[in-house]
């Protein structure tokens, strides 16, 4: 036998065998040269005569082997506890030792049928062969296999371990062998050594007497222990029921335990829920206060009444007020925008009834605006009308002047009764004098166009800063957002930007 690694040659016609441990593909070769020393070993120790082997060789070399055994020869009994060991080496095993007698080593039996005489069982002579060995050419592959297993089985007996085994488990499980032998030789060892110290003790035999009063004396004790064990018994019954009582509230603690987390999860789901409503309503009152305070800073009139400028153009609504000659304005738009004008002139007016003596009425009616004076003569402030004769309408946008400078110098007594310095009370940017503003006459009668629509501007200019007092006065917005009149040191930015605010 040898192992996987090792390039021998191999027989095809035998079967594959595998180590029992490592389960690697063993080889085996030279199996007729192994039965043939196995054969060997067994005569020359055993004793046995040539005829015997044979007939033993003979058998192997028959076609048929219906049965064999071997029975070991008898060994010297081992300590409890070592296990048998083989007496050869890793290669073979020795079956029996030199000079016994056969029936203290062992007896190969082959059974045969002979074929010749009608089946009888004999052991075959040994005639027909010169020596005691195998012949590899006469004996059967059957029988060359059986002498294999039969090693194996007898291996298997003698080391207490599956065979077959490769060589290099065969050391593995030798050096394992070999320290349990050492192990074992060394509890003998100590086995034998406290045998000879117990030996060499000497041995007080007691007195009658004594073994007597030893024997009540160690009854007593007996007694008392056995009160102690019942004393035990009983505490250990105690402390069972106890320990029952515990596990029961052990049980309900627990339960009470998953009870209080379930309810404890339940809570923190429900409080987590209410937080986030609760932040949802606190977000959604921050965002309903912002928009409240935007509101209360929103105009509505500086919003529905967007009051700047467009080039030379005043302008109140994305409406132009006024004409130039390269820049002819549609009359529509200019009727649009004179009816905006009047409509938030109008709007101011009335929210001061009665206090502001309201003399010059303005009757906004969209496009088509009117003047009403002291006398309750209506005037039409809406065109087309011809440029060199248009006495209504310049007298309608003359009232109109007035009506805005009657506004001013209420605004101005209104500030004179709040208290406010003189130099921070109400005045228009651009003084008004019967039908002039700011030194360009409002008529379109014998005008320019140019003067006509810078005169229409400052109108409008003056009209926007009427309506900054309105606002900072009333409950349209608070006054803190309104700026004052020191705040706006120019009266030109208020047409910087379109759609100015306060």
């Amino acid at each position: 036998m040898g192992d996987k690694s090792r390039t021998l040659p191999v027989d095809p016609n035998l079967p594959r065998w595998v180590c029992q441990n490592c389960r690697q593909s063993l080889c085996v070769v030279g199996v007729d040269s192994y039965a043939d020393k196995f054969l060997n070993e067994f005569s020359s120790r055993s004793g046995m005569q040539g005829s015997s082997i044979n007939g033993a060789s003979s058998v192997l070399g028959s076609t048929r082997m219906d049965n064999s055994f071997v029975l070991l020869p008898k060994q010297k009994p081992q300590p409890q506890g070592m296990p048998p060991r083989p007496r050869g080496g890793a290669g073979h095993l020795d079956i029996s030792q030199p000079g016994k007698t056969m029936e203290e080593s062992f007896v190969v039996v082959y059974k045969s049928e002979s074929t010749s005489d009608g089946g009888g069982t004999h052991l075959p002579s040994a005639e027909g062969g010169s020596n005691g060995h195998l012949q590899p050419h006469n004996s059967g592959f059957h029988s060359t296999i059986t002498v294999l297993k039969r090693a194996f089985e007898i291996a298997t007996t003698q080391t207490q371990v599956e065979q077959p085994l490769c060589l290099e488990c065969m050391r593995v499980l030798s050096d394992k062998l070999d320290k349990e032998v050492e192990d074992v030789n060394r509890d003998i060892e100590a086995y034998e050594a406290c045998l000879k110290r117990l030996e060499g003790e000497s041995r007080d035999v007691l007195s009658e007497a004594d073994f007597l009063k030893e024997k009540l004396k160690i009854e007593e004790e007996e007694r008392k222990l056995e009160a102690a064990i019942e004393e035990t018994e009983k505490q250990k019954a105690e402390v069972n029921a106890e320990l029952k009582e515990l596990d029961l509230k052990s049980s309900r603690f627990k339960e009470l335990e998953e009870r209080y987390w379930h309810e404890y999860n339940n809570f923190q789901f429900q409080l987590i829920s209410h937080q986030e409503e609760r932040d949802a309503i606190l977000a959604k009152i921050e965002v309903s206060q912002a928009h409240l305070e935007l509101l209360k800073r929103t105009n509505v009139l500086n919003d529905a009444f967007p009051i700047c400028q467009e080039g030379e153009f005043g302008t109140i609504n994305n409406f132009r007020l006024g004409r130039l000659p390269k820049v002819p304005v549609e009359w529509d738009e200019i009727n649009a925008a004179w009816g905006q004008a009047c409509l938030l002139l109008h709007t101011m007016c009335q929210y001061f009834r009665p206090k502001f003596q309201y003399r010059i009425k303005i009757i906004p009616m969209g496009s088509y605006p009117r003047i009403m004076d002291s006398s309750n003569t209506t005037y039409e402030l809406f065109g087309p009308v011809n440029l060199f004769w248009s006495t209504r309408y310049d007298k309608a946008m003359t009232l109109f002047a007035t009506c805005l400078k009657d506004f001013a110098e209420f605004a101005h007594s209104k500030d004179g009764e709040n208290n406010i310095p003189p130099d921070k009370q109400f005045k228009l940017p651009y003084k008004i004098e019967n039908d002039k503003v700011g030194n360009y006459s409002i008529t379109q009668s014998f005008n320019k166009q140019e003067n006509w629509t810078k005169a229409l501007k400052y109108t409008l200019c003056d009209l926007k800063w009427a309506l900054f007092w309105f606002i900072g006065n009333t409950n349209f917005q608070p006054l803190s957002s309104a700026p004052s009149h020191a705040e706006v040191p120019d009266v030109g930015s208020l047409y910087l930007k379109h759609g100015t605010e306060s």
